[in-house]
């Protein structure tokens, strides 16, 4: 299982100084990577079913996930999860409020 963060914890300001080597890198190094882009990906839940239920499947059905209503989404970036959050409505879209950073193994 993965450690986690809170989004809070991760911005307080009595957080661990980063290591020497990560400290002397600028913005300015890494600007080479800032137009690259990822693809983010959201996950509202997860089934199982055989493929002869799935070739059953038409339009109006309803396909149950092993999420309930509330319960915290997962982020992934590049097919890696990264965070955990909540849906929320964007004036017509639907969003996503990072309530958790997952920490790098």
């Amino acid at each position: 299982m993965q450690e986690s963060i809170s989004f809070e914890e991760m911005l307080a300001p009595d957080k661990p100084e980063m290591p020497e080597a990560y400290t002397e890198r600028s913005a300015a190094d890494l600007e080479a990577v800032f137009d690259v882009p990822v693809r983010i990906s959201v996950v509202l839940g997860r089934t199982k079913m055989p493929v002869s239920e799935l070739l059953r499947l038409d339009t109006g059905t309803v396909i149950e996930l092993d999420r309930q209503v509330g319960e915290a989404v997962e982020i992934f970036v590049n097919d890696r999860l990264v965070a955990r959050g909540e849906i929320v409505l964007v004036e017509s879209k639907l969003g996503v409020t990072m309530t958790e950073i997952i920490k790098p193994q």
